[in-house]
């Protein structure tokens, strides 16, 4: 029997909708851009964004796909807060294999997030160690309070039975 049931397969078209309690802020900016390693005066400075042509200091690109701030819940047994399907597997992992991000404006420290989660697809296919595997495919949009859309982000994870 594979992993991919009727049950898993209704889940495809499923969406969510996280909206944030509060902005992004300077000090998430200024924390993401030094946890990896990108002194660019852009995350920094605001006569310096200014003289690029922005209103003020801008975050880094990455920083909305991979922050949970727009999450406002408690963290889950791992201690994570952020976003999960939570499909119903049991005895698999998770590897995160890919994100396809595209970028359309820059997140400022007022911005405030709203992010929609839609699960796009759910394929099997061969596991190199026998059975199979699958491959979950979520498309997620940011926004912010204006209903700008700030970025998009195609993320693939296989849920791989542990052997």
């Amino acid at each position: 029997m594979g992993l991919l049931t009727d049950e898993i397969r209704a889940w495809i078209g499923r969406e969510v909708t996280y909206h944030a309690p509060e902005e992004i802020g300077r000090a998430s900016i200024r924390y993401f851009a030094t946890a990896v390693g990108d002194d660019n005066p852009l995350y920094r400075n605001d006569e310096y964004a200014g003289e690029a042509g922005y209103a003020s200091a801008i975050a880094p690109p990455t920083l909305i796909c991979e922050t949970c701030q727009y999450i406002d819940a408690a963290a889950d047994e791992h201690g994570y807060v952020g976003h999960t399907w939570d499909l119903p597997l049991s005895n698999c992992r998770l590897i995160r294999v890919g994100n396809d991000y595209e970028f359309f404006q820059p997140t400022v420290p007022d911005s405030v997030l709203t992010v929609t989660w839609r699960l796009e697809s759910i394929d099997e296919r061969s596991y190199a160690k026998g059975g199979t595997q699958l491959f979950v495919v979520s498309f997620a949009q940011y926004h912010d309070q204006q209903r700008t859309l700030l970025a998009t982000n195609r993320e693939t994870i296989v849920y791989q039975p542990i052997a």
